[in-house]
């Protein structure tokens, strides 16, 4: 069997057998095929497509590439939660101490920035000290000691996935189903979560830009999972404008805290409500959704979920302080404000071209490899639905070269639409497959 046959065939656009995708996962994983040829083969996987067999035989061979984690000396149940990626998403970071919170145990494998979207990964590492590439020994501690684990695919957990992710950051293979939903799952069944919710973007700043294609990709990812015996729903949510307030990796982690304490954006902490409850319910923590938001809510109010939060960020290396002092946080030489242009009511705010600003400000990474910045991004002021007038600071924008400042500002502008007549804002939650 030969790796440029095996291209060659999915570039014909015919479909790949199990052999013939493990062994190119494998060959990839073990350096015996080179970047070259794995780049080919992603993109004519993203140019071809590949049927539900294809994407489950892919998912597998991805989560056995290294060892898949049994968790159940740990605790009877894990859960697990993941985005497909989105602007402004840091979901994970409370929805994970609030789930914990309530004695229930999350253990997360989780990715860096991918594309336009923001990764958990890079967040926390905006964090000092914190440690996201964990040993299977190390996760494993942490999950037992803390009640939450995130932590990056490592050489003992689905290896092949995280050389496919940077990979496909850099050749223009991001928003391709198959290659989302294996990446998403393997991680899920080497990880050993029983419990999952899918946390599953459409829009603008979103992978899948239709309410066909998410639902098309969750339903994929629900497929997969129950084949392997995991209880898993999906949440499609909106991403047609960013999520919360704040875009890019320390400002996201300041609004996570913020949220926790009780002052973070309101249609993100609904988000993070709605996320959470689906993961009490498969976990049979909650009769129905509205007991689920009250435990969930009063996690929240009472310190449990703050706290948890601390315990975990130590757990992992990271300076507990960052809870209550954000200054050890990295920050930007230049913070200022852009102000409206005209009168009238926030209509659309292109989530993706945010996405892309932050990745141009150093928030992201253009190519494989590269250094984040985690000072910089954007935090609005203002958003769909809301009226401004001419001269009222939109949002704030952090930089660490005017240039870029100049021209990210630029972009953001034309990200906006305005309009005369006030629109309805976009639904925060579009649906739930279970």
């Amino acid at each position: 069997m030969r790796a440029v046959d095996i291209i060659a065939k999915k570039r014909d656009g015919l479909a790949l057998t199990r052999e013939e995708i493990e062994f190119f996962v494998h060959g990839f994983t073990r350096d015996e095929i080179g970047d070259y040829q794995a780049a080919a083969w992603a993109m004519a996987v993203y140019l071809r497509g590949m049927n539900e067999t294809e994407t489950t035989a892919l998912t597998l061979a991805m989560a056995h590439s290294g060892e898949v984690l049994d968790l159940s000396a740990i605790a009877p149940r894990v859960l697990d939660k993941h985005s497909s990626g989105g602007v402004g998403d840091k979901t994970t970071l409370v929805v994970a101490p609030l789930i914990a919170s309530l004695g229930l145990p999350l253990g997360k494998m989780s990715g860096r920035g991918l594309g336009f979207s923001g990764g958990t990964l890079d967040k926390l590492d905006s964090i000092p000290g914190f440690h996201s590439d964990l040993s299977k020994a190390e996760f494993l501690a942490q999950l037992k000691h803390c009640g939450i684990v995130v932590s990056g695919p490592t050489h003992d957990l689905a290896p092949a996935d995280g050389k496919f992710y940077a990979l496909r950051d850099v050749t223009g293979t991001v928003s391709c189903l198959p290659l989302i939903a294996s990446s998403i799952m393997s991680k899920k069944i080497a990880a050993g979560a029983q419990i999952i919710v899918l946390d599953v973007k459409v829009g603008h700043g979103a992978f899948m830009k239709t309410a066909a294609d998410a639902t098309a990709l969750a339903e994929l990812m629900v497929k997969i999972g129950h084949g392997v015996g995991r209880k898993v729903s999906a949440v499609i949510s909106d991403m047609n404008q960013p999520l919360g307030h704040a875009v890019g990796n320390a400002l996201e982690v300041i609004e996570a805290l913020e949220t926790l304490k009780g002052r973070g954006p309101a249609d993100f902490f609904e988000h993070c409500l709605a996320v959470a409850a689906q993961l009490l319910l498969l976990a049979d923590a909650a009769p129905d959704e509205g007991a689920a938001r009250a435990q969930l809510q009063a996690a929240r109010a009472n310190g449990d979920a703050l706290r948890k939060f601390g315990d975990w960020i130590e757990g992992q290396d990271g300076t507990r302080r960052v809870v209550d002092d954000y200054t050890i946080l990295p920050r930007a030489s230049i913070v200022e404000d852009v102000i409206a242009p005209r009168d009238g009511f926030i209509a659309d705010i292109n989530a993706e071209e945010v996405g892309l600003t932050v990745v141009d400000l150093g928030g992201g990474r253009a190519r494989k490899g590269d250094a984040i910045d985690y000072a910089v991004g954007v935090v609005f002021k203002r958003k769909v639905g809301a009226r401004v007038a001419r001269g009222e600071p939109l949002l704030t924008l952090h930089a660490n070269d005017r240039a870029k400042f100049d021209a990210a500002k630029a972009r953001l502008l034309a990200a906006y639409a305005f309009s005369d007549a006030k629109p309805a804002p976009p639904p925060l939650i579009h649906k739930v497959i279970r």
